[in-house]
């Protein structure tokens, strides 16, 4: 067999992909343009790929695939349907990440509720060299005990980032954008009673018809002005120009996203264009991506690509 990765850069210069070897001939592409993925897949039995967008034109062409291996566990750029006329398996990967997004979401809370850049760059600039005193508090900061947490998304990195709040001592609610039906630890309330009564808001749902602009300006608008909303979600289930109306209008106190509507960002966005920059943080899509989750990745898909080869069905979609 022959194995063909489409965008290895995606997952990290870093990596060890020498796993795949295993499965026969193993080409590495760090990127493909559409253009170029017939050409790159020709010969390919196993193609490994993250978000190059794959249907039935190419599907057509490639006689030799068997399988598609996503190295994520959304699969929206793959036309599966188109796939499976054409007999060819495509499987995910789910719950790598989970770990790794609740840490980065503290992560990001702590970076912006402590006012962390500012202090850092109170002392490298050399303003505390010339202090009169031993400290410094321009910027108040707070304690997350006792503050309302509202989750989005009481899925598995939902329910671990509930678990951290509640350890720091945080009040932890949520609303669930499935509308599905859980016995959860955590009481579930409507989503206007958690716009208005949470301090903290963590995003952790997936994006779709429900949850597409789901944090608009009205919701903005009815939040307590001390809010830190947090988006590790998707891009697209808070209104970005409304989220920078928000900040430029001192409507909440700050926002951390790792997930945009566009990605890589538009240099037009106005999350990008904002007066009051200092309060929001922004990570380029990065919450999944611990050494530890990626390497789980590799792990999953090499298991993957086992259950296919043994008549096994393991995470297909």
């Amino acid at each position: 067999m022959s194995t063909v990765i489409l965008d290895a850069a995606t997952l990290g210069v870093d990596l060890d992909l020498t796993p795949f070897n295993q499965f026969g001939d193993l080409t590495i592409f760090q990127s493909t343009s559409k253009d170029k993925i017939i050409d790159n897949c020709k010969d390919a039995t196993i193609v490994i790929l993250n978000k190059v967008v794959m249907g039935g034109e190419e599907f057509s062409k490639l006689k030799s695939l068997k399988i598609i291996c996503l190295t994520a566990t959304g699969y929206n750029n793959i036309d599966t349907i188109a796939a499976k006329k054409a007999g060819i398996a495509v499987c995910n990967v789910a719950g790598y990440s989970t770990d790794s997004v609740a840490q980065h979401t503290i992560a990001m809370l702590l970076y912006q509720m402590q006012h962390l850049k500012y202090y850092d760059d109170y002392i490298k600039d050399g303003c505390y060299s010339n202090s009169p005193i031993f400290t410094h508090i321009e910027r108040p900061w707070s304690e997350i005990k006792g503050k309302k947490w509202g989750i989005i998304g009481m899925g598995n990195i939902g329910r671990k980032v509930a678990g951290i709040g509640t350890a720091f001592g945080a009040e932890i609610s949520y609303f669930s954008t499935s509308g599905v039906k859980r016995n959860e630890d955590y009481p579930e309330i409507s989503m206007d009673q958690l716009i208005k009564e949470s301090d903290i808001i963590s995003i952790h749902a997936p994006l779709n018809q429900k949850t597409l602009n789901l944090i608009s300006f009205k919701q903005l608008n009815n939040c307590k002005k001390n809010l830190i909303l947090l988006n590790l979600g998707r891009g697209g289930i808070v209104n970005e120009e409304a989220l920078a109306q928000a900040i430029d209008n001192n409507l909440i106190a700050g926002a951390c996203i790792d997930v945009l509507t566009s990605e890589p960002v538009k240099s037009d966005n106005p999350l990008v264009n904002l007066k009051n920059k200092e309060n929001l943080y922004i990570t380029p899509h990065i919450a999944w991506a611990s050494l530890e989750a990626r390497n789980k990745v590799v792990s999953e898909i090499c298991e993957n690509i086992k259950a296919f080869e043994n008549g096994i069905e393991r995470n297909r979609v």
